[in-house]
């Protein structure tokens, strides 16, 4: 029987998440002069986000392991071909969708993030775990990257990038998911809007809450 891919990425995965929690100490730093009340406001801002971001462009801000099992899980029972990202960082979740498509057979995971010097790192990580191949990077703003050129049908979708944007990206690639597409959004209870959308009745989704801060949504019409 072949290895999963995702067994062969383990040495590089526990490396990557070996550094998030080490740079745990340096994000809290970058927020020594900013309040908890204007943290939660640049986190649900359609604008400050990039000053927050900007403070983090050195931190990995993975998902954490549960999730990253629970993409590459999804991406496999959901035979996945066509996957979206929002929010690449240094690529971990990235890892474990390219290593879900991969075990598929191939396919096409397009993934956006506006901060260059991540966009490089994941490059990196990803040639590391040999699955630069199946990943397209769109360096720059979401909202322009992820409006032109998606899969006819997307499969599955990762939400983890500014919070305030989840139903924007979710109007750009909503007319692509097929029924029973997934969307998984990481930290969603800073999109009150979108948390909102994805369970209203008659929204066209089945979405409950998922761990502590994971909202896991299915596209049922």
């Amino acid at each position: 029987m072949t290895t999963p891919t995702i067994t062969s990425l383990a040495p590089l995965l526990d490396r990557l998440f070996d550094q998030d929690e080490a740079a745990r100490g340096a994000m809290r730093a970058a927020f020594a002069d900013v309040t908890d009340a204007d943290r939660a406001r640049m986190m649900r801002s359609k604008t400050a986000y990039r000053d927050l971001y900007g403070r983090l462009k050195d931190a990995p801000l993975a998902v954490s392991r549960e999730t990253g099992h629970l993409l590459y899980m999804l991406a496999r029972s959901s035979r996945a071909k066509a996957i979206v990202e929002f929010g690449t960082s240094f690529g971990i979740s990235t890892l474990h969708l390219a290593a879900g498509l991969r075990d598929n057979g191939g396919g096409r995971l397009i993934t956006s993030e506006f901060e260059p010097s991540k966009v490089a790192r994941a490059r990196e990580n990803l040639a590391a775990g040999g699955l630069l191949d199946l990943v397209e990077i769109r360096e720059g703003d979401a909202l322009k990257m992820l409006q032109v050129d998606l899969p006819d049908t997307i499969d599955l979708v990762l939400l983890d990038g500014a919070k305030a944007l989840y139903p924007d990206i979710l109007d750009l690639v909503e007319g692509h998911l097929r029924p029973g597409a997934i969307i998984v959004a990481d930290n969603a209870d800073d999109s009150p809007d979108y948390l909102a959308r994805m369970r209203s009745p008659g929204s066209g989704y089945m979405s409950t809450a998922f761990a502590e801060d994971v909202e896991l949504s299915v596209r049922i019409n």
